[in-house]
């Protein structure tokens, strides 16, 4: 969904050719004629709906400076770009010191315009990543934080704010990859337990024989082993809430004592003489179906409706597709920022392609397409051609493969497919016997000029060799090459080796 820019100017034909511009730069508009309007949008409901306004300073009644004045300090209040045709510094000062985050001078290019406006909305994007991790971290993050905006989720936020005002157990259901930690969060963060600990413990991940040491602690020298005493994650969760991802996959006798501890408000330490008695919410999580684990003997019945007293299932993101794009985005941001690369858009068609994939691997998968995207990215912006392995999955999108390297015409001389960016030629040095496969290449162990090559220059050839026989298809190079893919990305990176189309 694009962005929506709302335009405050109280000069009608100076509104309509703003307008027009920032349509064509592939943006939304909304227009007001007055500082009051602009301030009765950004202040009432559809405030939600606005990414960004560009501001006229000087207006009659409520000018720019008074519209910033108001607005300054408001949660939710978007980016705000000032535009005045007296393009004095101090006009520019006290802007900004308003809230104002960045100044343009009319008459604004179309280029400026457009700077500034992706400029101030990667900028938004870096703030709110920057807040949403620090409310997580204390604990407080909400479910205005959540990058949901489809209408299948409007029932898992409805359920999720009524769940916060309770202590109600709650059971979050949904496949993996779907974010059933971050609602979790959210519950957290909008009952009265936010700012207290947030503990997560992944049920699957425990060794069998260790599950009751790390959920309920032991006493020093209760079982070979135990030369300290440990606290148990119960205990760390004390006052705030325990997140028991996968409880599917606790062992039955961890289950029993599970249920104690829901039903008592305390629990037993491995080696204690008393049991101990902790405050805490727990929330629940799986991605199997927790009725067939029951009949399948595998989880107690009693306790999976001491968990179940409140469901809640996320839905998978096939089913709610609209969230793709500002998830991409935010994704973009985030990880355009971590890499330090230029990267700060993705092309309608990309968008339109990764909005129709059906994701199997739910919010997870996105990301870490969106986080390969990036990395491997030469332009400012990402298109189908970073997305190979969606797009081939996709019917109405193609993306060229580079074929693999035919044998050079002669000995010394340089023939290949145009891999990566510049022409790969890869010289052959050796002939080969027929009953080989025609295609086969030797790499260079000497220079034209009969000097020993380095193995970074042999390690970089070995790579483009690989890329082009095995199509681009990094899993296969990477183990080809007997090397992890975040390897093989790191090492392509480095060598200036980064795939395009063709």
């Amino acid at each position: 969904m694009p962005k929506r820019v709302l335009i405050v100017d109280d000069d009608p034909a100076q509104r309509r050719i703003l307008e027009e511009v920032i349509r064509r730069l592939g943006y939304e508009t909304k227009a007001a004629a007055s500082g009051d309007q602009a301030l009765d949008i950004l202040l009432g409901p559809e405030a939600s709906a606005i990414s960004l306004v560009l501001l006229d300073l000087v207006m009659p009644g409520t000018d720019g400076i008074a519209v910033l004045d108001r607005l300054n300090g408001k949660p939710g209040i978007p980016p705000i770009i000032v535009e005045t045709a007296n393009g004095s510094i101090e006009a520019a000062i006290n802007a900004m010191r308003a809230g104002a985050i960045d100044f343009v001078v009319k008459p604004a290019s179309p280029e400026r315009l457009e700077c500034s406006i992706k400029n101030a909305l990667k900028m938004e994007a870096l703030a709110g990543e920057i807040t949403r991790i620090k409310k997580k971290v204390e604990g407080k993050l909400t479910f205005n934080d959540l990058i949901i905006r489809s209408s299948p989720m409007e029932r898992v936020i409805s359920l999720g704010k009524r769940a916060a005002a309770s202590n109600i157990p709650v059971l979050i259901e949904g496949e993996s990859g779907v974010g059933k930690e971050l609602i979790a969060r959210a519950v957290q963060g909008e009952s009265d337990r936010a700012g207290g600990p947030f503990v997560t413990v992944n049920c699957g991940a425990i060794p069998e024989n260790l599950v009751e040491s790390v959920l309920f602690g032991h006493e020093k020298g209760s079982f070979t082993g135990a030369v300290d005493k440990r606290i148990g994650k119960f205990q760390e969760a004390d006052g705030g809430t325990l997140f028991l991802d996968e409880v599917g996959e606790l062992p039955l006798d961890a289950q029993v004592k599970l249920l104690r501890a829901l039903q008592e408000g305390e629990i037993d330490p491995v080696g204690s003489k008393r049991p101990v008695k902790v405050n805490f919410r727990l929330i629940s999580a799986t991605n199997r179906d927790m009725i067939q684990q029951v009949k399948d003997g595998k989880f107690r019945e009693d306790l999976y409706y001491r968990l179940n007293v409140f469901p809640i299932w996320i839905p998978p993101l096939k089913d709610r597709l609209e969230d793709v794009a500002e998830l991409a985005l935010h994704f973009l941001a985030r990880f355009a920022a971590e890499e330090g690369k230029r990267v700060s858009g993705i092309s309608e068609d990309a968008l339109r392609l990764l909005s129709i994939y059906t994701w199997p691997g739910n919010v997870r998968q996105l990301e870490n397409t969106i986080f390969r995207a990036v990395v491997l990215a030469d332009g400012p912006e990402l298109t189908v051609a970073e997305f190979p392995q969606i797009a081939a999955h996709v019917e109405g999108f193609t993306t060229k493969t580079p074929a693999a390297p035919a044998p050079a015409a002669a000995k010394g001389s340089f023939e290949g497919p145009a891999l990566l960016g510049a022409e790969a030629r890869i010289p052959r040095t050796m002939e080969i016997k027929e009953s080989q496969a025609s295609s086969a290449i030797g790499i260079p162990a000497m220079s034209d000029s009969g000097d020993i090559r380095s193995l970074e220059a042999m390690e970089a050839d070995m790579i483009r060799l690989a890329l082009g026989r095995y199509r681009g298809h990094m899993t296969e190079v990477a183990k080809k090459l007997g090397i992890g893919r975040s390897t093989l990305y790191r090492k392509m990176q480095e060598y200036g080796l980064e795939p395009r189309a063709g």
